[in-house]
């Protein structure tokens, strides 16, 4: 079972170490939870349903996100795989201890891997690196014209980029602490950014954030994120769909941390020597009592995953534990895995998954354009209307084109995972 978070090194070996590697001292054998990989495998599947629909106008609602404060399913999904990864740190890095590496070894292996999984990121928001559409104020730009004006509006942050920085600074913040020094780090990140958030004034406004939490660009976030993102006549570099604030900014990324914190005291509790239903009991009730303070808190600071509440944190994470405590009961209690396959494929390759995912999305959505019907659009477009929009109705055949996206990567993953191709740090 993989319990690191994958990143690129190609290897045949599914373990993080060769069983040769291990020459010091002898160490019990940890019991292998295969719902650990079926509940990182189906959130990834779940995040690439829901990023990949065949028209964005015609989406079921729990497939889109809450359009502000609230939460829908697909609001689930990135705080469960941060919750997942704060699991799998806490057990690897365990693990490894126990194989006799050093302090400076293992915060040398976060540092690069955070840094790995950031730049990562970085690289698909600027793939294909030069700007494929019309550029503003410039009727025939030349090759030089398009990359220049990529790099002015290179996003900085996305997903990839906050899991790698969630991921160096959870770890490094747990990684010699108490499970007591670890809940006061939680309290004072979430307690902090909520007093950041709602009882300081933001400083381009004057207004109290509170007040301005249901205004998109003039919260306290946003702020920091034009504060740190917009470099003026360098390049507006947040998120090109507002350009005033990004869903995964920085001051936002401060609770998010808290979520992983959240996962590494999971991990403890599941790498724990208590029986396994001793474990799913505690994770059933750690969850509805993060869940209930979650909704508690979001009177006052409402769940809202574009600001990362920290009322969204409490409720997420609540959410995962109950989610991954029902995997294991029916999985590791009951012995009922033929339907996991799939997602243990997905489980086992998630870098894969996502980086490849989000590159071809860009292909097909936005830079490959072919003939149809007289014009020439995305390929995306005319998969979209050709195959499946000529006998469904267009929110079924949107959904159709999601279904089928996941499954084409699911084929790619299964050739990786029969040759025996793990990609990981």
């Amino acid at each position: 079972m993989s319990t690191t978070l994958p990143l690129p090194t190609r290897t045949r070996e599914p373990r993080e170490e060769r069983p040769a590697d291990v020459v010091s001292k002898p160490k019990a054998s940890r019991e292998r939870l295969l719902s650990l990989d079926v509940f990182r495998g189906l959130t990834i599947a779940g995040m690439l349903l829901v990023n990949d629909p065949g028209s964005w106008e015609h989406i079921y609602p729990p497939l889109e996100h809450a359009t502000w404060n609230g939460w829908t399913p697909t609001d689930l999904i990135f705080p469960f795989f941060l919750f997942i990864v704060g699991i799998t740190t806490h057990l690897s890095l365990s693990a490894r201890r126990a194989r006799g590496d050093d302090d400076g070894a293992l915060i040398r292996q976060i540092i690069r891997r955070g840094a790995l999984i950031f730049l990562i990121g970085l690289a698909i928001n600027g793939f294909p690196f030069f700007t494929w559409g019309p550029m503003s104020g410039v009727a025939d730009p030349s090759f030089l014209h398009r990359i220049t004006d990529r790099l002015l509006h290179w996003r900085i942050m996305g997903v990839l980029q906050r899991i790698g920085v969630v991921y160096l600074f959870a770890a490094l913040l747990t990684f010699r602490t108490s499970l007591k020094q670890q809940i006061l780090i939680l309290a004072g990140l979430l307690f902090g950014y909520w007093i950041l958030m709602t009882c300081l004034p933001v400083p381009d406004t004057g207004s109290l954030g509170a007040t301005m939490l249901n205004v998109p660009s003039h919260t306290m976030a946003a702020w920091f994120d034009r504060l740190f993102l917009d470099w003026g006549r360098f390049g507006n570099h947040n998120w090109g769909s507002s350009l005033t604030w990004d869903p995964e900014g920085t001051l936002s990324t401060i609770p998010a941390i808290g979520t992983a914190i959240l996962g590494v005291m999971a991990g403890r509790w599941i790498g724990s020597s208590r029986s396994l239903s001793e474990r799913l009991n505690g994770l059933f009730a750690a969850g509805a009592l993060l869940m209930a303070a979650g909704m508690v808190w979001n009177w006052g600071f409402p769940i809202n995953k574009s600001l990362w509440t920290s009322s969204y944190v409490l409720f997420c994470a609540g959410m995962g534990a109950v989610s991954l405590a029902a995997i294991m009961w029916i999985v590791d209690v009951h012995q009922l895995k033929r339907w996991t396959k799939p997602a243990v494929i997905y489980g086992m390759n998630p870098i894969v998954a996502f980086a490849g995912s989000g590159v071809l999305a860009r292909l097909i959505y936005s830079i490959i354009k072919v003939p149809y019907q007289g014009q020439r659009i995305s390929l995306e477009a005319a998969i979209y209307n050709s195959v499946f929009l000529s006998w469904l109705t267009p929110i079924n055949a949107s959904l159709a084109f999601a279904l089928t996206f996941v499954a084409f990567w699911y084929g790619v993953l299964y050739v990786l995972y029969r040759k025996n191709i793990f990609v990981k740090v």
